[in-house]
């Protein structure tokens, strides 16, 4: 595994062991992995319960996986970087996700996705510097009849304009917005 991680990789990796001998979270993911026998195809069960117990896939936490698992760091992040459900920043407080699916476009979810971005200062994908928002998008929910829909921390909501999506996101997004 060793000569699969780059050198710079390599330096890393005894800070990062050293600090997850100290975080519970660590031994808790470790334990989950040995439940699945340090196999590679449960990587992507290993990476839910990453980001479950940390929030994010940091790329430290990644390499942690990559290393346990006997993989190349490589596979790991192209794994975390092509699946939706997977992110590599923390999260706001808040989240607010746009669905982009069809219907909800045609209907104008790309006005409702422009308006929230330049209120909140921010592009599809980020978080406000305050940590308070996370303005992402969906390639689809599910929500077709309802076009277009937006989710506000898990919150499914109907029919939405970019006015009734600035009135929701009042309180989120910091008063110099």
């Amino acid at each position: 595994m060793i000569a699969s991680l780059s050198k710079k990789q390599q330096n890393r990796l005894p800070r990062i062991l050293e600090h997850a001998s100290g975080d519970k979270r660590f031994k808790i993911l470790e334990v989950h992995m040995k439940k699945h026998q340090f196999k590679h195809d449960a990587l992507i069960e290993v990476l839910h319960k990453a980001q479950e117990l940390f929030g994010y896939l940091e790329d430290d936490l990644l390499l942690f996986i990559a290393y346990k698992l006997k993989l190349p760091a490589s596979r790991v992040y192209g794994v975390a970087t092509f699946y939706h459900f997977f992110t590599l920043k923390p999260k706001g407080q808040h989240t607010c996700v746009v669905c982009m699916g069809t219907a909800c476009y045609v209907k104008g979810a790309d006005k409702v996705l422009a308006a929230l971005e330049e209120k909140a200062r921010i592009k599809a994908g980020e978080t406000t510097p305050d940590n308070q928002l996370s303005l992402l998008t969906a390639r689809c929910i599910g929500a077709c009849g309802i076009a277009p829909a937006v989710v506000y921390d898990g919150t499914v909501t109907p029919r939405q304009t970019p006015a009734a999506a600035l009135e929701q996101l009042k309180g989120w997004i910091g008063h110099g917005h």
